[in-house]
């Protein structure tokens, strides 16, 4: 195994933490646990493959496919489905008050609403990272919204 760059894993940590923290948040539903135990592995692939990157578009698609990936194959996992949640967000998350209604939509929502309007991914490439369709992506776009419109109104109603 080659040495380790730590000034480019720095670097790497510091442009993507915050993104790969919000991706769990809305798997792991704030379990800060589960949250820096997907960080801390993540960040262990990288460092472990030595994996490199063409551009800083191609770094952050990277980040976002693999924290995906590793995030529904843990909230697959039965203990995940069993435990009680404890809620500890970050301050940026706290303040945020559309993530909570967002962790209420349905699981294939969550991920492309998030890419769409918190990262700025269009729906080609949200369906190029998810490897999906472009279509099934503007699908989960739109009955997302629908989603959450009902659920600001149902606030409102109340």
């Amino acid at each position: 195994m080659k040495e380790v760059n730590q000034e480019y894993i720095e670097e790497l940590y510091e442009r993507n933490v915050d993104r790969i923290y919000k991706i769990c948040f809305i798997f792991f539903k704030g379990n800060k646990s589960d949250i820096e135990d997907a960080i801390q592995s993540i960040f262990i692939k990288v460092i472990e493959k030595q994996v490199t990157f063409e551009n800083l578009d191609h770094e952050k698609a990277w980040f976002i496919t693999v924290t995906n990936n590793y995030c529904k194959n843990k909230v697959k996992h039965w203990w995940n489905k069993t435990q009680e949640l404890s809620f500890d967000l970050k301050e940026d998350i706290k303040n945020d008050e559309t993530i909570g209604k967002v962790l209420s939509l349905p699981d294939k929502y969550k991920i492309p609403i998030y890419m769409h309007y918190y990262e700025g991914y269009s729906c080609v490439e949200i369906a190029k990272i998810l490897n999906t369709k472009e279509n099934t992506v503007y699908s989960y776009l739109n009955r997302g919204r629908k989603i959450l419109k009902e659920i600001i109104e149902e606030e409102n109603y109340e």
